[in-house]
């Protein structure tokens, strides 16, 4: 549910699919290799809720990126934490798990908004994926246009905006 309204292309042998409790290891060890922390009781709360994804190999069967997402408000799901394993980084499969949960929350008609915090480095691959940014804490962008924290907001039922 991207912008344009279409996902990001995957590569072949990878599919998207919600966590089960299967993967919790997997989520984590994910997670943790890119420096992430995201807790345990956090990953299986949002297992449980269907807000945690995984990007699986259908060669292996393996988890090659998790993405876990939160619900801070009730109208809002936001992505606390997205990871691809590093062998795997570069061929749209974070892009991909951001995409389905852009997914999940135009599905859920209690959102209206999809939400991630994130370094400036990634503005475009947010931006690139539909989202509004804006310096993190609501600021306006300095002259240069620059924060080192950013946040996004997609809207899941094409009213909420910033």
């Amino acid at each position: 549910m991207t912008a344009e309204g279409s996902r990001p292309d995957l590569p072949a042998d990878v599919t998207v699919e919600r966590a089960t409790p299967g993967d919790r290891l997997d989520v984590l060890r994910v997670l943790d290799a890119a420096m992430l922390s995201t807790d345990a009781a956090t990953v299986d709360s949002r297992i449980d809720a269907g807000d945690a994804l995984v990007a699986r190999s259908a060669r292996t069967g393996g988890v090659v990126g998790a993405l876990v997402a939160v619900r801070p408000d009730p109208d809002r799901l936001h992505v606390d934490a997205v990871a691809v394993r590093r062998a795997r980084r570069g061929e749209g499969i974070g892009a991909a798990l951001v995409a389905a949960a852009l997914d999940r929350g135009a599905s859920d008609p209690a959102v209206a908004a999809v939400t991630a915090t994130f370094d400036a480095e990634l503005r475009g691959f947010y931006e690139g994926l539909g989202f509004a940014v804006r310096p993190a804490g609501g600021a306006d962008d300095g002259a240069d246009g620059r924060s080192e924290r950013l946040e996004g907001r997609f809207s899941a039922n094409g009213r909420e905006r910033y």
